[in-house]
């Protein structure tokens, strides 16, 4: 078993065509600084670390930080990181461009020892735990399924206006990565859908060994 980082997720997402955020891992302080010109200001920061899953509650998330705080931003995020999990492993500091405004929902992936991979959908962001309103379906899903998984979710009506079909092809993606990834578990929360397109701008994935220890290739 694997778990990957936020980077490392959306490194795999983006294998399959699943459109994420421009970011590159600073290793320093001089790194964040160089990267923020690159993708223009501003920019989120957040701690790359497979240790640490809730970068917020961590004070590991730093959002809208202009040129003359990136320095500081990356000092407070390691800090931050040390003090909330001491034997993290800490990559560096995700720097990533900061997204105009759009629908937050959740795309996600589970795997039951009975049943197998499940694809998740819902609205993301705070209301995934706050109105817990997702649909489950089993892999592999045609689109039919992936149509069906947006319209019975009771806050639909929040799609409006959004690439729906940019959605139902996501969705699909992710059906056709969950077994042959072999993901244990998958979230991109949030996903941003605006009127055109899609955007994973959190991901986290735990992978699972490909072949069983009994099935392993020779």
């Amino acid at each position: 078993m694997k778990i990957l980082t936020e980077h490392e997720s959306k490194k795999l997402l983006a294998e399959y065509g699943i459109p994420v955020t421009r970011e590159a891992v600073a290793k320093e302080r001089e790194d964040a600084l160089l990267l923020t010109c690159e993708i223009g200001f501003p920019v989120a920061m957040k701690v790359s670390s497979p240790d640490i899953a809730h970068k917020n509650a961590a004070g590991c998330v730093l959002l809208d930080v202009g040129v003359q705080d990136v320095g500081a931003a990356f000092e407070t995020i390691v800090a931050n990181a040390k003090k909330h999990v001491p034997d993290a492993r800490i990559d560096g500091v995700l720097v990533q461009e900061m997204l105009p405004r759009g629908t937050e929902i959740v795309i996600g992936v589970k795997r039951d020892p009975q049943f197998g991979h499940a694809v998740m959908f819902g609205l993301g962001g705070v209301f995934v735990e706050v109105l817990d309103d997702v649909s489950f379906c089993i892999v592999p899903l045609k689109e039919r399924d992936a149509i069906e998984m947006t319209e019975e979710i009771r806050g639909r009506s929040i799609l409006a206006g959004c690439d729906v079909g940019a959605i139902v092809r996501t969705i699909l993606k992710v059906s056709g990565m969950a077994a042959k990834e072999n993901i244990l578990e998958l979230d991109i929360n949030p996903l941003v859908a605006c009127e055109k397109g899609v955007v994973a701008v959190d991901a986290r994935a735990i992978i699972g060994d490909l072949f069983p220890s009994s099935q392993a290739p020779p």
